[in-house]
């Protein structure tokens, strides 16, 4: 994709480091927009200050780089590609949502085909996007649709999801026959399948296509009771924990150490800040692990660990405490 695909707020970016006095910035980029690293850095050594590319993934709002900027001395981080999710932190950091440029129309429009056979139909995207949704909306209704798209709720903008977010759509998913995602790859749209239990297809903007999620989430939903299955047989468990600033949830991690010995089985608490196959492969004795850090690492890192990696709420259906219907009709995340 060119530059000119997203809005890299160049003039804000130059801005901000002005009036910041800033010094060393630190640039954190998701995947696709690191190829624009060197552009930024430009912008941001044109405002008089030193520019550094943070060369490490980056996997959503809840990753912002405070370590890595302490160890840099870096007096501004500049996350792009998401919007505000931690207000408190010791560094001084905005977020630029790098909003995408290109229309949703033709890829809308090819959605309809595949919507033919449902009435009500809900709307969500990611931030990227979320400026284009009125423009989605109408070629739905022009299509004789009825639309309903999330209040912003604790997201920053109505009908916003994150891939571990999907508060804003399931608050309307009683509302509607099924979903349309409106966005780049299949990513956002299983994890939305999998949220509200509903049909989703995608509108894919870059390559002006639409297609269906079912089998993926289908195939998904396969694999998970799998996994629930196979960890009813684990007497030794390590609960995970996150280290990543918007993923620490020891009390969580405490909740499920408690349950789980309850249960006669032992558990160990074990802190990661990347939660890699070749992470938990140090702990052999390790029969299934419980990831409280970010879901998405269970649903789509399960192919990479060779033991079940389950979800809090996986963990309850595999310890008694939560019917597998029950954990479908509420969705994969939490509310």
């Amino acid at each position: 994709m060119s530059s000119s695909t997203f809005d890299l707020d160049e003039r804000r970016l130059e801005n901000e480091v002005r009036r910041r006095n800033a010094r060393i910035v630190l640039l954190q980029l998701p995947e696709g927009l690191k190829p624009y690293g060197p552009k930024l850095v430009a912008v941001v050594e044109g405002a008089g200050a030193i520019g550094i590319v943070s060369g490490d993934p980056c996997y959503g709002a809840c990753d912002l780089a405070l370590v890595e900027a302490e160890r840099l001395g870096a007096d501004l981080i500049v996350h792009y590609g998401h919007n505000e999710m931690l207000k408190q932190t010791a560094h001084s950091a905005i977020y630029l949502e790098a909003r995408a440029k290109v229309s949703v129309a033709r890829a809308v429009e090819k959605a309809v085909p595949l919507l033919e056979k449902w009435t009500r139909i809900g709307l969500a995207t990611t931030v990227q996007h979320v400026h284009k949704l009125e423009e989605a909306r109408k070629v739905l209704v022009d299509a004789g649709k009825s639309v309903a798209i999330g209040d912003a709720g604790r997201l920053t903008y109505a009908g916003q999801v994150y891939g571990c977010d999907y508060s804003n759509a399931k608050a309307v998913a009683e509302d509607v026959d099924a979903f349309l995602f409106v966005g780049g790859g299949k990513f956002h749209a299983i994890g939305l399948a999998l949220a509200v239990a509903k049909p989703t297809i995608v509108a894919d903007p870059y390559e002006k296509r639409a297609y269906t999620v079912e089998k993926e989430a289908a195939r998904m939903l396969r694999t998970r009771w799998a996994s629930i299955h196979k960890a009813t047989q684990a007497v030794r468990v390590g609960i995970l924990i996150g280290l990543k600033p918007g993923q620490k949830r020891l009390d969580r991690a405490l909740e499920m150490k408690r349950l789980v010995e309850q249960s006669g089985k032992q558990a160990t608490l074990l802190a990661l800040k990347e939660i890699t196959s070749e992470a938990l492969m140090q702990f052999p004795t390790m029969e299934a692990f419980i990831n409280t850090a970010c879901p998405r690492l269970s649903l789509d890192r399960w192919e990479e660990v060779d033991k079940p990696l389950l979800t809090p709420d996986e963990a309850l259906v595999a310890l008694g405490k939560l019917q597998w219907e029950e954990l479908c009709r509420k969705g994969w995340f939490e509310n």
